[in-house]
């Protein structure tokens, strides 16, 4: 499927077994580029400097909710300088965990809220990691919107990344302005309500990301993920929502050119 846009990849990361290969693939694929995303202030630095070196990578800078408990003034500071570079486009990963709970829960909130009023000072969209954490991280950030502090971004003011919750979850998001991204889980056989929330969410509302190189999706489970497969979960989508797979894909990256403001080269 030509002409998509991976959302979400961590392109960065040690676990790439292939990271040229992967980007080759990725560009033979036909798709247009994609963002790989900071976890911490290590890993964004990384994000970063792999982005100033390719024109269709973008990066993220913030702290994943399980390192919450590092939040500091100190990182703080080192992300207002990240933010600088024109290749850095969106705060986070950020959000809630309470699967793992590698931060305390109350940590995780409060490095959440820091790093919201980051975003907001800064203008730019928010990246959110929600797990087992959908009405507080729900709860955090209607009350982000609603106070103005996503006043400075526009709309869309984020997405919530790898989305695993239901269509009437997906559909409050989108009302709060925040695009919904789907990964390889919608492919999976028992994600019934993850594909209902990919059909019933308005066009303009969806991204989709691979997230690689985690959660392959159904055809590749078992393998490292990379950015070329984001292809399989979009043609699932399509099929299921009716649309034309062509002006799927074109509809989704044009969504994440909106979400991240970029501009990107002809396809």
């Amino acid at each position: 499927m030509n002409g998509l846009f991976d959302s979400h990849a961590h392109l960065h990361d040690r676990r790439m077994p292939d990271r040229d290969g992967a980007m080759e693939r990725m560009r033979e694929a036909g798709m247009r580029g994609c963002v790989t995303i900071g976890t911490d202030l290590e890993e964004s630095r990384k994000a970063a400097a792999l982005a100033e070196r390719h024109a269709d990578v973008w990066a993220t800078a913030g702290l994943h909710p399980h390192d919450a408990k590092d939040w500091s003034p100190e990182i703080e500071r080192e992300f207002r300088v990240l933010a600088q570079s024109e290749r850095v486009v969106a705060i986070g990963e950020i959000g809630l965990d309470f699967f793992r709970d590698l931060s305390p829960r109350e940590t995780q909130r409060t490095a959440l809220r820091a790093q919201l009023r980051l975003a907001s000072e800064l203008a730019l969209p928010v990246v959110i990691h929600s797990r087992d954490a959908h009405e507080p991280c729900f709860e955090e950030l209607a009350a982000w919107v609603s106070g103005g502090g996503a006043a400075a971004i526009g709309d869309p003011v984020g997405v919530l990344h790898c989305f695993s919750g239901d269509a009437a979850l997906a559909e409050r998001y989108a009302e709060l302005g925040f695009m919904i991204s789907f990964a390889g889980p919608v492919t999976y056989p028992k994600s019934e309500a993850l594909r209902g929330a990919a059909v019933a969410l308005p066009a303009d509302r969806i991204v989709v990301e691979t997230d690689c190189p985690y959660l392959p999706p159904q055809s590749r489970r078992g393998e490292k993920n990379e950015p070329a497969w984001a292809a399989e979960t979009a043609g699932l989508i399509a099929e299921l929502r009716g649309d034309d797979p062509a002006a799927f894909a074109a509809s989704t990256t044009a969504n994440a050119a909106r979400l991240f403001r970029i501009e990107l080269g002809a396809p």
